[in-house]
């Protein structure tokens, strides 16, 4: 059996931490790692009757900048189309939602931040 790859593992811790982090705020937690034929989503919540998607970047370091820079304008125009699709098989189209983003950086052992930004961007960003 072959030994799974680093990043995929820290990249996998990086988005329990952030369940963790949105539990702990009140985020009730629908859906982890949806696969759908346009794309993926790392975690689908509920905030309050609000259906969440939440992008979940990990860093080991600061090096890349900040979650708001972590997901680029082709990221979001794919998250976008892959909401549209989650929205769609559930029959969701009147539902409220929105996008967040979480930054987990560093290693958990270490010293970990967590950046949460809701609302990061919606719909209507051209």
């Amino acid at each position: 059996m072959f030994a799974a790859d680093p990043r995929h593992q820290f990249g996998q811790a990086s988005e329990m931490r952030a369940e963790q982090f949105l539990i702990a705020k009140g985020y009730r937690i629908l859906d982890r790692n949806v696969r759908l034929s346009v794309g993926e989503l790392d975690l689908v919540a509920d905030d309050r009757g609000v259906v969440v998607f939440v992008e979940v970047k990990g860093r080991s370091t600061e090096a890349f900048g900040g979650a708001l820079l972590a997901v680029n304008r082709r990221k979001r125009a794919k998250l976008l189309k892959v909401a549209a699709q989650y929205l769609a098989q559930r029959h969701w189209s009147d539902r409220l939602c929105r996008f967040d983003v979480v930054l987990v950086q560093g290693e958990a052992s270490i010293s970990e931040h967590i950046e949460h930004i809701p609302n990061a961007f919606d719909a209507t960003e051209r």
